[in-house]
């Protein structure tokens, strides 16, 4: 298959290793992976700001980059940029576009999908050969869990990661703080939020937390690095990614407070 990889603006301006590690994972499962250069943001952050007006020309260029009929699926490791483009796109198109809007919107709505949920819906694997012989903990990430309803794909397919000691996380569906403005509007509610989710990730005693969103992370890794707690945050991009014959290798900076909003 011909898979056509979103990049997302935050993937592809502050964590490009996860966007390499999810064209890794599908490159090796055998697809062919291009990157339509004329892509740009899917609008997530106006939409949820309650400027969608403004968005239909973001969702035009989405369905410029991606209605390419020889393109037969669309993966971004973020599900809640997937959730934007499948939840949103085509009725913002129908109240503010015009009828090829819908039209657009509704062919790329209706190929786009997160990794996790393309991997096991579509591929039919959770066993892609990672190895990550690590104590991992997982957060579930708002967007996955409530709009894309990804359930546990992604936990399937951290079971099958040889090497890898999984750590449940109490109350693992509770929102990080981060939601995107929502951390600058309301910066002591996001901070109570992201001390409660980094409180029960210490408890798990994990050396990494790992979820299927680099905004998450870059909220929970920034708290963890300023607590000194030692525990990094990985994309599950990238722990897929690591094999025996070629350990991942993470940016170290990569969710410290360097990237913090």
């Amino acid at each position: 298959m011909r898979i056509a990889l979103f990049s997302t603006c935050i993937g592809d301006t502050l964590f490009p290793d996860v966007q390499k590690a999810t064209a890794l994972v599908l490159s090796r499962l055998g697809h062919e992976v291009v990157l339509p250069e004329e892509q740009t943001c899917c609008g997530q952050m106006h939409i949820n700001t309650g400027y969608q007006k403004e968005t239909l020309g973001m969702i035009r260029s989405y369905a410029n980059a991606f209605a390419d009929p020889s393109i037969d699926y669309v993966v971004a490791a973020s599900g809640s940029c997937v959730a934007a483009v499948r939840d949103r796109h085509e009725s913002i198109a129908d109240r503010y576009g015009t009828s090829a809007d819908v039209d657009g919107a509704q062919k790329t709505a209706g190929k786009t999908y997160d990794l996790t949920e393309f991997l096991v819906d579509i591929e039919g694997v959770t066993n892609v050969g990672a190895f990550f012989p690590h104590r991992v903990t997982y957060h579930s990430a708002c967007h996955g869990l409530r709009f894309l309803k990804l359930e546990d794909r992604p936990y399937k397919l951290l079971q099958e990661v040889e090497g890898i000691d999984l750590a449940p996380l109490a109350n693992s569906e509770e929102c990080c703080g981060f939601g995107g403005t929502f951390a600058l509007k309301n910066p002591e509610v996001s901070q109570a939020m992201v001390s409660d989710k980094t409180r029960h990730i210490k408890d798990t005693k994990a050396e990494y937390v790992t979820a299927g969103d680099s905004s998450c992370l870059m909220n929970i890794g920034g708290a963890l690095h300023r607590q000194r707690s030692g525990i990094r945050a990985l994309h599950m991009a990238e722990i897929l990614a690591s094999t025996k014959e070629h350990p991942w290798q993470p940016d170290s900076a990569a969710y410290s407070k360097e990237t913090m909003l």
